[in-house]
């Protein structure tokens, strides 16, 4: 079993930056992928980034190309999204995920309890 814990998240003005942690412990095989996904209210859950842990590859979400960054140490078990330029329609509930494959191919079955991404106008 995966357990992912999330920290980082908070409130930010527009432009501001914020950085999102997941730290993941349990069996984690080279065939895995790490991503994160946002919830924002009344909206349904998207993803935003992943990484493939064995292959390095990364997905990034259009709209937020150019402003996130996903990096993973492996070593260490972590999973970080660097925010920047953030806006207001970022705002939402950032959750990671973790699940065997690839980020073109994988089954998301363990998730982190969730942080607050609010970014004021």
């Amino acid at each position: 079993e995966v357990q992912l814990v999330q920290s980082g998240g908070g409130l930010v003005q527009t432009g501001g930056s914020l950085r999102l942690s997941c730290e993941a412990s349990g069996f984690i095989s080279n065939d895995y992928a790490i991503g994160w996904f946002r919830q924002a209210p009344g909206k349904e859950r998207e993803g935003v980034s992943c990484v493939g842990i064995g292959d390095g590859r990364v997905y990034v979400k259009d709209s937020v190309k150019g402003r996130f960054t996903i990096s993973s140490d492996n070593a260490k078990h972590t999973v970080d999204l660097q925010m920047n330029s953030l806006k207001p329609e970022d705002t939402a509930v950032y959750y990671c995920t973790g699940g065997e494959g690839n980020c073109r191919d994988v089954s998301y079955d363990y998730w982190g309890q969730g942080t607050q991404v609010t970014v004021s106008s």
